[in-house]
C-alpha cells in the first residue's frame, strides 16, 4: 500500500508519533474477527521484524462481546518496518488507538486522525448518550423525551463517514418548538447579526428548506455547505471531548446534534441542539472567511498538548461559540451561541458586558461561565483579521511538525521532511504561475 521511497509511509495514515524518539510505544486495538484475531495481529509484526515487548487483552468496554488487546512495542525495531507494521494492523481493526510513551525529558504527540474517515473512530466517544439527562434538564422527567433522545442517538451512533445523513420525521411538537425559536431569532437577525449571516440566511431558506414550519435536515443543509465552502455536517448523539471535536473541524467536518429541547422551555436549552446548530452554526459555515477561520482552530488542534487544546477550546468559545465583530462601525454577532440564543443575542450588543479585543494569546486563558449570559466578549474587526492572529497563535504549539490540509484527498499532510516541503513549494510554484497567469490577463 505504500511507495517504499516514500518517507511519509506512516506519517500520511497514523499521526506522527516520533517513532525514533521513544523507548517504548503501545498501541491498543480491538480486531474485526474473534477467532485467531491475536494470532493475525502477531503475524503482522513477525513479518517485519518488530518485536513486542507486552502483549495483553481485557473485554472490550466499547464493543459488546469483543476483546481488546495491548501491546507494547520495542521501537529499537527500525522505524520504518514499525510504520508497515502498524499500517497493516489497521487494516484488520475495527478500533485501534497508539499510545506513546516517552523518555524522561520528551513530549508525546497524542494521535489524531490523517484520513476523513479515521474520524469514525471517535465520533461516538460522547461524554453524553442518548437519554442520560441530568437531573435538573427540562426533560428529565418526561419518558417519551428521553425515549426521543435515545432515537436520535442511535442513529448518530451507527452512522458511519460516506453514508448518507439519516433523515428525521419529526413531531409535531417538535416542529412547534423549532417554529418558537425560528420566529424569535429571526425578527432579531437584521439587527443584531453580522452582514454574512444576513447574506447566507436567505440562501438557506431558499437552498435548504429553512422556515418556521419546517426543521431542514442535515443531509440537504451538509450537501448547500459542501457546495459553498466544503464543510460538511455529521451527526453526533451528545458532546464530544474538545480534541476531538476540534478535530473534526481540520477536516471541514461539524459534529451536529439532531435532537431538540424540551417542548417546556423552547427558549432555553442546556447543550446544544438542533436549533442551535442549524440556526447558529450552519450558515456562517457558507462563508469561506468564516469557514477558513473555523478550519485554522481545528488545523491547530492536530497533535497540541492537553494544556493547548484548553486554550484553542476557549478561543473557539469566544469566537465561533460568542463571537462578535465590528461591521460598518456598528457591533454584529457572528458566534452561534448568540445567533441561537434570542436573550443572549440582544444582551450582547447593549452596553452591559465588557467588550475586549480578540487577541488569541489573552483570549485564550480567559475562564468563562456557561450556564449565563458571557460577562466578556472579545471583538474580532473581521474574520480574516482573526484568522491571521489564530494562525499566528498556532504557531507557538509545541509541535515537532506542521500540518496541511489535502482537499484531494480529505487528509492531513504532516510536514517534517525536506522532500514533503519541496512537493509543496512545487505545488505553491504552480499556483503562483495560475495567479499570474490571470492578473496578465485581467490587465
Amino acid at each position: 500500500m505504500h511507495c517504499e521511497n516514500n518517507d511519509q509511509s506512516l506519517t500520511n495514515g497514523f499521526a506522527k508519533q516520533s517513532i525514533r524518539d521513544k523507548e517504548a510505544l503501545c498501541v491498543l486495538f480491538c480486531m474485526k474477527e474473534n477467532v485467531g484475531a491475536l494470532a493475525e495481529a502477531l503475524r503482522i509484526f513477525k513479518e517485519f521484524g518488530v518485536n513486542l515487548s507486552h502483549i495483553e487483552s481485557r473485554s472490550s468496554k466499547r464493543f459488546s462481546d469483543d476483546y481488546e488487546f495491548l501491546i507494547e512495542i520495542d521501537t529499537h525495531s527500525e522505524s520504518a518496518n514499525i510504520d508497515k507494521a502498524l499500517a497493516n494492523l489497521q487494516e484488520i481493526t475495527t478500533y485501534m488507538q497508539i499510545i506513546s510513551r516517552e523518555p524522561r525529558g520528551k513530549e508525546s504527540v497524542p494521535w489524531f486522525p490523517v484520513k476523513i474517515k479515521e474520524i469514525d473512530r471517535f465520533a461516538n466517544h460522547v461524554l453524553s448518550y442518548g437519554s442520560e439527562l441530568d437531573a435538573d434538564h427540562p426533560g428529565f422527567k418526561d419518558p417519551v423525551y428521553r425515549e426521543r433522545r435515545k432515537y436520535f442517538a442511535d442513529l448518530a451512533f451507527n452512522y458511519k463517514h460516506g453514508q448518507p445523513l439519516p433523515r428525521v420525521d419529526y413531531t409535531d411538537e417538535e416542529i412547534g418548538t423549532w417554529r418558537a425559536v425560528y420566529n424569535q431569532l429571526t425578527g432579531l437577525y437584521p439587527t443584531h447579526a453580522c452582514r454574512e449571516h444576513n447574506h447566507i440566511f436567505p440562501l438557506m431558506i431558499e437552498n435548504c428548506g429553512y422556515g418556521p414550519d419546517n426543521i431542514p435536515q442535515l443531509e440537504d443543509v451538509s450537501n448547500f455547505l459542501k457546495d459553498c465552502t466544503g464543510f460538511t455536517l455529521r451527526p453526533v448523539a451528545g458532546l464530544l471531548t474538545s480534541r476531538d471535536f476540534l478535530a473534526g473541524l481540520a477536516f471541514r467536518v461539524f459534529h451536529s446534534t439532531q435532537y431538540i429541547r424540551h417542548a417546556s422551555v423552547p427558549l432555553y436549552t442546556p447543550e446544544p441542539d438542533i436549533c442551535h446548530e442549524l440556526l447558529g452554526h450552519a450558515p456562517l459555515f457558507a462563508d469561506p472567511a468564516f469557514a477558513q477561520f473555523s478550519q485554522e482552530i481545528g488545523l491547530a488542534s492536530l497533535g497540541a498538548p492537553d494544556e493547548y487544546i484548553e486554550k484553542l477550546a476557549t478561543c473557539y468559545w469566544f469566537t465561533v461559540e460568542f463571537g462578535i465583530c465590528r461591521q460598518d462601525g456598528q457591533i454584529k454577532a457572528y458566534g452561534a451561541g448568540l445567533l441561537s440564543s434570542f436573550g443572549e443575542l440582544q444582551y450582547c450588543l447593549t452596553d452591559k458586558p465588557e467588550i475586549r479585543p480578540f487577541d488569541p494569546h489573552v483570549t485564550a486563558e480567559q475562564k468563562y461561565p456557561i450556564t449565563e449570559y458571557q460577562p466578556i466578549y472579545f471583538l474580532a474587526e473581521s474574520f480574516e483579521k482573526a484568522k491571521e492572529k489564530l494562525r499566528e497563535f498556532a504557531f507557538s504549539i509545541p509541535r515537532p511538525f506542521t500540518v496541511r490540509y489535502n482537499s484531494y484527498t480529505q487528509s492531513i499532510e504532516i510536514l517534517d521532511r525536506k522532500n514533503q516541503l519541496e512537493e509543496l513549494v512545487r505545488t505553491i510554484k504552480g499556483e503562483m504561475e495560475i495567479l499570474n497567469d490571470a492578473i496578465r490577463k485581467i490587465q
